[in-house]
C-alpha cells in the first residue's frame, strides 16, 4: 500500500518536504496516540502514512520515495512542519546513523513505556494479529530461539529487514539502554524528547505540552474525535510480569544511570 501510494505522488510529480520531526518508538509504547494528536495541531502537516518505515524496510527506495510521503513545503503554510511515528526506529541497529546522515537537523522523540507492560502488550498485538500462537510464557521461553542470529545479520547486512525481530522480539525490544544509547550518540541531546510512557498515559495534556514546546509550536490542546481504538485485554499473571521486571532490573538500571533519571519500573 506504501508503495502504490509513492506511486501515484510520482507519477503527478509530487515533489515534497522532509521531515522536521520523527517518532522513533517505543513500540506499544503510545506512539499512535501521539502522532494522532500532533496530526490534528493547526501548525502540522502530517505524513500521509504515519509509519512509513523508510530508514529501516524501506532505506534502498532512495529519497524521492521518502519525500513522497510528505507534503510539498510549496503547498503548506510557512509555519507548518510536518513529520512521521515509525517506532520500529528505536531498536533497528542503522537508523540512528541513517537517520543523521539524511536530517541531521530533525527532531527526535522517544516515549518508553515499563518493558515488561510492553512486552506483553506488543505478546497480544501478535496474538490479535495472527502471528502468535503460544501462550506468553511459552513465547518469552521461545524468543532467544526465534531471534537467535537475527541481529547480527541486520548488523552485517544493512538490507536485511528480520520479520522475526519485528513480531516475536518481545523482551529484547524493552532493553533501552543501547537502542536509546545509539540515538544519543548519533544526535545532540537538545534534538532529542525522551518522555516516559506512563505520564502520557496519566496526563496526556501535560505531555503534549512537552511536544508542542519541543517542535516549536503553539501548545494548542487537541479535542480528540476519533481517538485511538484500544483493544481490552487480559491482565498478565503477576508472578510472570514480576519475574520479568526482574529480568529487566539490571538493564533499566543501566539506563537510569545513563540518563540521569529514575523512571520507576520496579
Amino acid at each position: 500500500m506504501l508503495d502504490l501510494h509513492a506511486r501515484w505522488r510520482k507519477t503527478t510529480g509530487w515533489s515534497g518536504s522532509l521531515p522536521d520531526f520523527i517518532v522513533v518508538g517505543t513500540q506499544k509504547g503510545g506512539t499512535t496516540e501521539l502522532y494522532d494528536q500532533l496530526a490534528q495541531h493547526p501548525q502540522i502537516a502530517p505524513s500521509f502514512a504515519k509509519e512509513v518505515h523508510f530508514f529501516d524496510a524501506n532505506y534502498n527506495k532512495g529519497i524521492n520515495w521518502y519525500t513522497s510521503f510528505f507534503p510539498p513545503a510549496a503547498g503548506a503554510p510557512s509555519a507548518c512542519i510536518t513529520g512521521e511515528a515509525s517506532p520500529c526506529y528505536l531498536f533497528h541497529p542503522h537508523v540512528a546513523r541513517r537517520v543523521y546522515a539524511t536530517l541531521p537537523n530533525v527532531k527526535i522523540i522517544l516515549l518508553l513505556r515499563n518493558p515488561a507492560d510492553r512486552a506483553y502488550s506488543h505478546y497480544q498485538h501478535e496474538l490479535r494479529l495472527g502471528f502468535e500462537t503460544l501462550s506468553f510464557e511459552q513465547a518469552l521461553e521461545a524468543e532467544p530461539i526465534r531471534l537467535k542470529g537475527e541481529k547480527a545479520r541486520m548488523l552485517t547486512d544493512k538490507h536485511y529487514y528480520s520479520e522475526k525481530y519485528m513480531h516475536y522480539s518481545y523482551q529484547c525490544r524493552g532493553i533501552y539502554i543501547d537502542q536509546v544509547q545509539s540515538w544519543f550518540e548519533a544526535f545532540p541531546q537538545e534534538q532529542i524528547l525522551l518522555l516516559r510512557s506512563e505520564d502520557f498515559f496519566s496526563n496526556t495534556p501535560s505531555v503534549m505540552s512537552q511536544v508542542h514546546t519541543f517542535l516549536g509550536v503553539n501548545d494548542a490542546q487537541i479535542k480528540r474525535v476519533n481517538p485511538h481504538k484500544s483493544f481490552p485485554y487480559p491482565k498478565v499473571d503477576p508472578n510472570l510480569r514480576r519475574r520479568l521486571l526482574e529480568t529487566f532490573e539490571p538493564y533499566n538500571q543501566k539506563l537510569y544511570d545513563y540518563l540521569g533519571r529514575d523512571f520507576c519500573w520496579s
